[in-house]
């Protein structure tokens, strides 16, 4: 009895080895496990457009902060004078537009009257050398009359150019002279810098890696602190090149975190990387050399949160399991 027990008691561990050998082999060809997984995600560098000395933060490490949300002001003092000196400019190239409209019309009242001038004394000329003609007057008072025309040429000439100078100077585009619209130029510049001593958010998210404090100088773009976008979290799982075969985007995943034992979340295949993370490592593998040994390469495949899962704030450099469904 006790041995047709034993051997019953084999046959059923055997049965029961056979089947789950089964169950998991059949499970294991639907799915492609790696547990070379990163957390990463959207991650914006922030940094300020002026130079100058930070007055005020208001953020704080994780904190969470939505887009137009103020992050830290730099001092507003130089600029905002530097925004006075180039709207007293502004005032003053407006000022000498109309001083330069005021000298066109005098440069045409003094062209008129030396067209005037100059048809007096032709005519005068015309008279002095008719009378010569008939021995009225002498030789030298046609030469005298010569001699005022060509300086009423002369003068024309001037007026002409003159007036010539003065419509440049008050040639206007858009209603506006070239040193007006300099002016405006310069004037919009300077608000702009105003306004760039106020650095926001650009998208809702978490602060993370922040030192910043008041008293600190920045530069322009400058990296100062990060900012993670809501909602842009995925992983990058690293399989091996011989498990690639079968993956493909759109495909459902499943991620489980190191730091969050017990739970699953629900993901999607995005993208499989174009090469292998040692083809884009700062120093490249070299197997040229006579010594070369194979080593099975690892291509980054993305998978992206899901649902509910894709708003969680997870944690960006967080290790993982990423298992890929190859068939329902």
């Amino acid at each position: 009895m006790n041995t047709t027990l034993k051997k019953s008691l084999i046959a059923a561990t055997v049965l029961a080895l056979l089947v789950g050998g089964g169950w998991y082999w059949n499970a294991a060809r639907k799915l492609r496990t790696t547990d070379n997984a990163y957390v990463n995600a959207a991650i914006v560098q922030v940094a300020s457009q002026v130079t100058g000395q930070v007055v005020a933060v208001h953020v704080k490490e994780g904190g969470f902060v939505h887009a137009g949300d103020d992050l830290f002001d730099v001092d507003p003092a130089p600029y905002q004078v530097a925004l006075a000196a180039a709207q007293a400019k502004l005032a003053e190239a407006r000022q000498g537009s109309q001083a330069n409209v005021l000298g066109v019309d005098a440069a045409r009242a003094a062209l008129a009257q030396s067209q005037a001038d100059l048809n007096n004394a032709r005519a005068q000329a015309q008279r002095t050398h008719d009378l010569v003609l008939a021995k009225f007057v002498s030789k030298q008072a046609e030469d005298d009359a010569q001699s005022k025309l060509q300086v009423a040429q002369a003068a024309l000439s001037e007026a002409q150019s003159r007036l010539g100078q003065a419509q440049a100077g008050a040639s206007t585009v858009g209603g506006a002279t070239p040193a007006v619209r300099a002016a405006v130029a310069a004037v919009d510049a300077a608000r702009l810098d105003l306004q760039h001593t106020r650095i926001r958010a650009t998208q809702d998210g978490w602060i993370a890696n922040i030192t910043l404090v008041p008293g600190t100088t920045v530069s322009p773009n400058q990296p100062l602190f990060a900012l993670i976008q809501q909602g842009s979290f995925w992983v990058d799982a690293n399989f091996k090149e011989t498990e690639l075969p079968g993956l493909h985007p759109g495909q459902t995943a499943e991620v489980r975190l190191d730091m969050l034992p017990g739970k699953t979340f629900p993901a999607v295949v995005e993208s499989l990387g174009g090469g292998t993370g040692a083809a884009f490592s700062l120093l490249p593998a070299q197997n040229a050399t006579g010594n070369w040994v194979k080593v099975t390469q690892r291509v980054p495949v993305r998978v992206r949160f899901v649902g509910s899962a894709a708003t969680q704030p997870f944690k960006v450099g967080a290790t993982a399991t990423v298992s890929i469904k190859l068939a329902s």
